[in-house]
């Protein structure tokens, strides 16, 4: 039997437990910073032939995008844009590869050539809006364009 005292240490281990969830949010989480200042960490899998973010949102703010290229055989890239358009619908040339001086879009930052198994960090400050990470690697060899293969995913900025 749990006595009043018991009782009240099992309450406050509880609320403990629901304080500690709630400071979590799957895939983003607060990343250190000089001076208190804050931001989001992102991690995102590359992968033939998807770009898989751990969430698909996070804070307006500084976002560290931890990428890792799982292939399993193709180097890839990462690109952050910001646009309106629909993630399938960025303008492409001829060979299906993103136009990253297209209208209606603007390229924030990227990390190119990402070996697989390896994992390279970008940090960018992003107002709130829509945005689109894709790989946008052509490999002539194989006629393979990674943004038409699928390799493209819609992203959310939050106030």
């Amino acid at each position: 039997m749990i006595s009043g005292r018991g009782w009240r240490l099992l309450a406050v281990l509880a609320a403990s437990s629901l304080a500690i969830v709630g400071c979590t949010s799957g895939g983003v989480s607060p990343s250190p910073s000089v001076g208190g200042g804050g931001g989001a960490t992102v991690a995102v899998t590359l992968q033939e032939w998807a770009v898989v973010p751990a969430t698909d949102s996070a804070p307006a703010g500084d976002i560290t995008f931890d990428v890792t290229n799982e292939g399993p055989a193709d180097v890839h890239e990462f690109v952050v844009i910001k646009t309106d358009l629909d993630a399938a619908d960025l303008p492409t040339d001829a060979d299906g590869v993103v136009d990253e001086a297209g209208e209606g879009m603007e390229v924030v930052d990227e990390i190119e050539d990402v070996p697989v198994g390896e994992t390279q960090s970008v940090t960018v400050t992003l107002d709130a809006g829509s945005y689109v990470l894709v790989c946008n690697i052509w490999t002539e060899e194989e006629g393979e364009a990674h943004y038409q293969l699928g390799m493209r995913t819609p992203f959310t900025v939050t106030d």
